[in-house]
């Protein structure tokens, strides 16, 4: 009988994760590819990406974004080495308004540019 996964996540100054009984987990590999592990899955060592990585444990499926790091498959299970959790930057609506108000007056510019009304456009460039 294949035992369930042990999933560690270690950073050089903490251990953020240590679970017993993980069903799977997938990573994000830098060769550009998810990978599922499962129980039973042939030894591996790669690269990862900055990405979430997803697991599930006895209490349902878990995300945790990490920065890029070193995947270990062996027989005691999972083990990724990373410098820590992504630090995503905050967006706040206060931020995406000016972006919203240069979209508009765009969308704006290019309804007016309609010529009479006819469904062509002019020639002119969307503005950026």
């Amino acid at each position: 009988m294949i035992e369930p996964l042990r999933l560690q996540v270690l950073t050089p100054t903490e251990r953020l994760l240590d679970i017993e009984g993980v069903a799977w987990v997938q990573v994000q590999l830098a060769d550009g590819g998810p990978i599922g592990i499962h129980p039973g899955h042939a030894p591996l060592l790669a690269e990862t990406v900055a990405a979430p990585l997803r697991y599930a444990d006895e209490s349902g499926e878990q995300t945790i974004a990490l920065e890029a790091g070193i995947l270990q498959v062996d027989r005691s299970g999972v083990l990724i080495l990373t410098s820590g959790p992504t630090q995503a930057p905050e967006r706040t609506q206060a931020a995406e308004g000016p972006r919203f108000d240069r979209l508009a007056h765009a969308l704006l510019g290019k309804a007016c540019l309609r010529d009479g009304g006819n469904g062509q456009d002019s020639d002119e460039e969307w503005p950026t």
